[in-house]
């Protein structure tokens, strides 16, 4: 998949937006914005409407569930992969039930990030 992606990157940790920003950038995407709270992230996808979103699932104000589910109520087509940690197997199914398209485990790979980028693109993209 060679197709470059604008990207919103959702993380209340700076170290993981600027993780995920690096490995989004060296596999060929643009990170168009960054959210640190659900709120944040609904009010920047309506602001720059990225190709993709990475949201987290546990963030102050509302988690990245319940933001996955206000994104999609407006975007229906919104592709959004969870960023997760391990142990949160029980919140994953439910995003994947909210909508989310996807997801990885962190610590982040690049392998696993690629990977999950090209099944989600490839399977829903317009």
């Amino acid at each position: 998949m060679n197709q470059s992606l604008k990207v919103l990157v959702v993380d209340d940790s700076m170290i993981t937006i600027k993780k995920l920003e690096k490995l989004l950038v060296d596999i060929g995407h643009e990170v168009i914005q960054r959210s640190k709270t659900g709120l944040e992230a609904i009010t920047h996808y309506e602001e720059c409407t990225p190709d993709l979103v990475t949201m987290d699932i546990t963030m102050p104000d509302m988690d990245g569930i319940e933001a996955t589910k206000r994104i999609l109520a407006k975007d229906p087509d919104a592709l959004i992969i969870m960023v997760t940690s391990h142990g949160q197997e029980n919140m994953v199914m439910d995003a994947i039930d909210a909508g989310a398209k996807g997801y990885v485990l962190k610590p982040i790979r690049i392998e696993k990030l690629t990977d999950t980028i090209d099944k989600v693109i490839t399977r829903y993209s317009k």
